[in-house]
């Protein structure tokens, strides 16, 4: 590989675990679209970047859910109930969903991905609202089958869930903290899941060495010694940033970086 790949990835992987770990999002959000500019820069067909963007971004992801599910654990922020609860909904909804997206086109895939990032982003813009602090019993049913669809949107836009899982938890009465947690420990079989369902399809446009299925395997290692190394400082100066303005900025990043990747692959 050349030497201005090796920095593009390494640069991509600081960035996206330093903002992972100063404002607790997936790096899916950045890391998709940059890495569909890289591709495209590498010589890679428009139709294929998309998916082997995705593969990528989702097995680069694992480790860096490793660090945040022990570090959530240490503090005992994991209700581990209910991640046993929805990993089943996860894991199935997650794999299932790789086999969708190797069949969809990376047009519409572009389209599905800025579509849910336009509503994270308005998500982080709006006023927040106050949640239920009603405490709810959740039955394993229904954490299974919200876990299945949890996991499907997340490995079609490549990311570990938290946009979608804490959001829920909160609503069903689990304290901010707490549904933070365990959305933390839940992202990580839905990297594990979507990672290996993203090995498991090739895409016969993609002619790269070293990329099996939709993973491209030097781009995941150089992304995930980089992000893991830098989120510890990110979360590190969390309390010591304007994380509420931060927010706002990082959520127009996430709208131009996803009409960018639109525009390069329509």
């Amino acid at each position: 590989m050349a030497v201005e790949w090796i920095m593009a990835f390494l640069a991509l992987g600081v960035f996206a675990g330093f903002m992972a770990g100063l404002l607790g999002i997936g790096g899916g959000g950045i890391m998709v679209p940059m890495l569909t500019t890289i591709f495209l820069a590498m010589g890679l067909a428009p139709d294929y970047v998309v998916h082997l963007a995705l593969g990528t971004s989702m097995a680069s992801i694992v480790m860096t859910s490793i660090s945040s599910m022990r570090a959530h654990h240490a503090k005992g922020g994991v209700l581990w109930p209910t991640v046993k609860a929805m990993a089943p909904g996860v894991i199935l909804g997650t794999f299932a969903a790789t086999f969708l997206a190797a069949h969809i086109s990376g047009q519409h895939l572009a389209i599905f991905f800025a579509v849910f990032m336009g509503y994270v982003a308005l998500n982080m813009l709006r006023p927040k609202t106050a949640v239920s602090t009603e405490a709810k019993t959740i039955g394993k049913g229904e954490l299974a089958a919200v876990g299945s669809g949890i996991g499907a949107v997340s490995a079609l836009v490549s990311i570990g869930g938290g946009s979608l899982t804490v959001p829920y938890l909160s609503w069903r009465g689990m304290p901010l903290k707490q549904a933070i947690g365990t959305s933390a420990a839940v992202g990580l079989p839905i990297s594990f899941a979507g990672a290996l369902g993203y090995l498991l399809h090739s895409q016969p446009g993609v002619d790269l060495p070293y990329a099996v299925g939709m993973v491209y395997l030097p781009g995941v290692l150089l992304m995930s010694i980089a992000s893991f190394t830098t989120a510890p400082f990110g979360a590190s100066l969390a309390h010591k940033l304007p994380v509420a303005t931060l927010k706002k900025v990082f959520a127009v990043l996430l709208l131009l970086l996803s009409t960018k990747m639109l525009l390069s692959v329509m």
